[in-house]
């Protein structure tokens, strides 16, 4: 066994981060594992900003009223409440660590209008809003006696009671700890820990064309469902309007920010189209606009639209979107006197491990938080910025209930079982694993994206049964590695997306079927859960 801790946190994100620094302060032994470096996480790419209500002529209704409209009809109205309500409170503790939010000239803060929403709220740091509220946040941990940061280890698989005592019943499962591979040794470790926080971020590996890192392979949806938790709604994917087009499956994002501040979506004729599909136009929910910019693509031929700022300056684009003007550049692209080339773009999961308003999933010890988590307060479409509010609000909340289980929690020294590898070491199947790959990411693209239908949907899913027939025999037959341990439960992530879209017969929020083009007249989880294994 390689350590013993209070708290075990998968992932080192704005929610890991988050959680981490609130638990450690209440005294726990914490450690983190990431399976990268410290700051490689989703909350490092993210441009926008935070949304919440800080301004006067804002109002805790309005944000609650627009999330609830954007998830159409599937969100949980006490979650969104809570997360909204205690956001500002959050914020400013993000302030108090050292985030500097952008300021007008005046002194007050910056806000942005995005998508969906009917105020200006959105809190950022130019374009790169993601990185100092990591920077700051890791900081904080970094020099935190309570914590211990380790990076390069990859989570296998979490540890239950069920590895010591396979005949305990599945509603009794307690969590014991975590197997995890470091990717430097090549060994893998146990970890011992009552409590597991799952901060693993987001799923957009799945699909060929995203804008999430490399390390976005749903590592802790899979092994939360391994383990007999709950997952809700997979089905729901969003997928962001606008990333740069270029020719290899990089897709990195243009904020929706740029949309706020003026931008316009034009087809290859050059002609303005979102008033075609919707009365808000470039500010439509992200569901509207992407199926509008897919629309527009098909019926042209063409493979991106383009999204015109060009009647900006070019000193307020510089000064207003820095990241986006200079990666532009680099393309050959001067958003100031050309339209950038767009397209849609795997971006975010409104579903996931199924956690109540305190982060806690149906297994006991077992906790999420962040775009892992499904808390009801996306429903069937996340509004844009809506997610670092719930990461800092949810990770706030699980550390106050972590607190208080651990208090109850008589604590006792187990002996782990030891990890069981394949026999063999090298394989000259290798290949597969990068074959396998390709074939899932351009299945998801292909059958389950932004318009689906049943008969795509029966052909993913059986191509996906192929490729997890394979994947099994593979896994259980040679020694663990990165690679392995992300296509394994990248398969299962994908099953989960086709199984959940099949049972959702009717067209809502993000998830639109031709076969299903009406609304249901009440609205249902989706809802996926299995009995955990030895």
């Amino acid at each position: 066994m390689f350590g013993s801790y209070d708290v075990l946190i998968v992932g080192s994100g704005i929610a890991g981060l988050s959680f981490a620094r609130k638990v450690a302060d209440l005294g726990h032994k914490v450690c983190i594992l990431t399976k990268k470096d410290r700051a490689e996480s989703n909350t490092n790419y993210a441009q926008g900003g935070i949304a919440a209500v800080t301004s006067k002529s804002d109002g805790f209704e309005l944000h609650v009223n627009d999330t609830l409209t954007a998830g159409d009809g599937l969100c949980d109205e006490t979650s969104v409440r809570t997360i909204v309500e205690e956001g500002p409170e959050r914020i400013q503790e993000l302030i108090d660590l050292g985030v500097t939010f952008s300021q007008l000239d005046d002194g007050r803060v910056s806000l942005h209008k995005e998508g969906g929403h009917s105020k200006r709220r959105i809190l950022h740091v130019k374009d790169l809003t993601g990185k100092a509220i990591e920077e700051a946040l890791l900081h904080a941990v970094e020099t935190h006696e309570n914590v211990t940061l380790l990076e390069h280890v990859h989570a296998i698989d979490l540890i239950t009671n069920h590895k010591l005592d396979s005949e305990v019943p599945a509603e009794e499962t307690i969590i014991h700890g975590l197997y995890g591979y470091d990717t430097r040794s090549r060994k893998v470790l146990s970890f011992a820990a009552p409590v597991v926080m799952l901060c693993t971020g987001g799923i957009g590996q799945v699909y060929l064309y995203t804008t999430n890192p490399a390390i976005a392979t749903g590592d802790g949806i899979a092994m939360a469902y391994r383990a007999g938790a709950e997952v809700r709604n997979m089905e729901f994917i969003q997928f962001h309007p606008t990333a740069l087009f270029s020719y290899t499956n990089d897709r990195f994002l243009i904020s929706e920010a740029v949309r706020g501040e003026g931008a316009i979506l034009r087809n290859q004729k050059g002609k303005a189209f979102m008033a075609n599909y919707d009365a808000r136009e470039e500010l439509a929910p992200r569901d509207i606009v992407a199926r509008a910019i897919d629309s527009e693509m098909k019926q042209s031929g063409s493979n991106h639209v383009w999204l015109d700022i060009s009647h900006k300056s070019e000193d307020f684009i510089q000064e207003r979107f820095p990241y986006i003007y200079s990666r532009c550049l680099k393309e050959g692209i001067n958003p100031a006197k050309h339209p950038i080339p767009v397209v849609p773009a795997m971006h975010y999961l409104c579903g996931g491990v199924a956690t109540n308003l305190d982060a806690e999933t149906g297994v006991a010890g077992l906790y999420a938080c962040g775009e892992v988590a499904c808390t009801g307060l996306h429903g069937a479409n996340r509004l844009a910025s809506n997610s670092l509010l719930e990461a800092v609000v949810m990770a706030h909340r699980g550390a106050l209930k972590v607190d208080q289980f651990l208090a109850g929690h008589e604590r006792q020294v187990l002996q782990l079982p030891e990890w069981v590898d394949g026999d063999l070491q090298d394989s000259d199947e290798r290949v597969i694993l990068s074959h396998n790959f390709d074939e899932l990411k351009r299945a998801l693209w292909d059958y389950v994206g932004i318009v689906r239908s049943t008969k795509r949907l029966e052909r993913a899913k059986t191509r996906i049964q192929h490729l997890r027939k394979e994947i099994h025999d593979y896994y259980w037959n040679f020694k663990v590695e990165s690679k392995l341990l992300e296509l394994r439960n990248l398969v299962e992530i994908a099953e989960m997306i086709i199984d959940c879209a099949l049972k959702r017969r009717e067209s809502r929020g993000l998830h639109y079927t031709l076969d299903y083009s009406k609304k249901q007249p009440v609205a249902k989880d989706s809802v996926l859960q299995r009995k955990s294994k030895k």
